[in-house]
């Protein structure tokens, strides 16, 4: 079995008034001493400990500091002002109390000797995750508290045993299948059997682009309206679990058609930079910023381990605007890819889909795909479940070619309501 690593999210009851101003002075303690530690510019546990020492704050959150104040001294010239209160793993403690409207509690550290008890609401499909920590059949690492609009919120940092491959992504009689994440259709994805794209899947994008802006002009009335809080924060809510149920359904399809493939390999395009490189003006600019590339790439990658499947990652330039027949560059218009090269059988295919192949194609043809990103602290992203997608891998079906003409006709509806 490998080891892997996952973040798991969960949000604190409302606090009673005392409880609240105890979570507020441990913040405000903490930032007050990361401040202080980094304005000093401590590069050194030892250094950082002469600062931290004097401050009101538990042990576990000045080991936490000694750890991070010296990374921070070394990659950042200015710090923000809204850090999260990390604690070590050797503050952490959990109980399970079923029987209870709120079944799971955490302890923080406030002082010292001063710890309180928190019920907390967990995504419930994390909830494998959250027993495994319990039965001590997974280790918790570092974990962290925050301030969330009106609520506060706890990463947990989990290190737990995943089904490792049984055959490497470098092999010779792998297949590489490439998915494709984008505006119109949420997922396009496509496996390349012998060198030739064989049964794409398509998700239709419909209702989450209609969820993203119902979300955006309804939160920005509310505002108008001077609306309270309270309810600001249930619409929010409300949509962004609305958006997560569709990540989890469309990163789920994904894996069971990867699953049909013999020796399947995920790969993925490299889309770290991608939020600072849009320049398509405000508006577009908004869609795009509101819509989670990462968060859906981060579900079929943690699905992907889960079913002991290879995930790679390669170089997303051009992708959408190659042929991948014949290796020209085209131009896209819409869901239509034209090939310009009249030398070539592709006169028009799928955007989407032909996008897919030539990210499956970069599947280390000539050593061009990117090295597996390693699965640190990814609290950057939501936070949400590692859950189980199916191991059972049918024998695919004989190769096809997909024209754009061709698979209108079989193009699923945008309801993808398909678990």
């Amino acid at each position: 079995m490998a080891t892997a690593t996952k973040t798991l999210q969960a949000t604190l009851a409302p606090p009673t008034a005392h409880k609240e101003r105890k979570l507020q002075e441990t913040l405000s303690g903490y930032r007050e001493a990361l401040h202080d530690a980094f304005d000093s510019g401590c590069g050194t546990k030892n250094a950082v400990n002469e600062v931290v020492t004097p401050y009101d704050l538990s042990s576990y959150a000045k080991d936490a500091l000694k750890n991070y104040v010296p990374e921070l001294v070394d990659d950042t010239d200015e710090l923000a002002d809204d850090h999260p209160v990390r604690f070590t793993e050797r503050g952490f403690s959990l109980d399970h109390q079923p029987e209870n409207a709120i079944e799971w509690y955490v302890k923080l550290p406030h002082h010292e000797d001063y710890h309180l008890w928190f019920p907390v609401r967990i995504n419930p499909a994390q909830a494998d995750l959250w027993h495994d920590l319990l039965d001590e059949s997974a280790e918790v690492g570092e974990f962290c508290l925050q301030r969330h609009r009106t609520s506060w919120e706890l990463h947990v940092t989990v290190d737990y045993e995943v089904q490792e491959p049984d055959y490497d992504s470098t092999d010779d009689d792998v297949t590489p299948v490439g998915f494709d994440i984008g505006e119109a259709h949420l997922l396009a994805g496509c496996a390349c059997e012998n060198g030739s794209p064989s049964n794409p899947l398509l998700v239709n994008g419909g209702r989450a682009r209609h969820l993203r802006k119902e979300i955006f002009t309804t939160l920005t009335r509310l505002q108008e309206r001077d609306a309270a809080q309270w309810r600001i924060d249930e619409r929010f809510d409300h949509y962004q679990n609305a958006l997560t149920d569709i990540i989890e359904k469309a990163s789920r399809r994904a894996i069971e058609y990867a699953c049909r493939f013999e020796k399947p390999v995920v790969v993925l395009e490299d889309l770290s930079y991608i939020r600072e490189d849009l320049d398509y003006g405000e508006w577009m600019n908004r869609r795009l910023h509101a819509w989670a590339f990462a968060r859906l790439q981060g579900r079929i990658e943690d699905k992907a381990r889960a079913a002991g499947i290879p995930v790679e990652y390669v170089w997303p330039e051009y992708t959408s605007q190659t042929c991948h027949a014949c290796q020209h560059v085209g131009y896209r218009n819409g869901d239509e890819f034209r090939c310009t090269n009249d030398e070539c059988w592709v006169s028009e295919y799928h955007a989407d889909i032909n996008a897919a192949v030539n990210i499956a194609d970069r599947h280390d043809p000539w050593g061009e795909s990117l090295p597996l990103k390693p699965a640190g602290n990814d609290i950057s992203r939501d936070g949400s479940a590692c859950d189980s997608a199916t191991t059972h891998r049918e024998t695919s079906e004989e190769s096809s070619q997909m024209t754009l003409s061709t698979f209108h006709g079989s193009e699923p509806s945008a309801s993808n309501s398909e678990t």
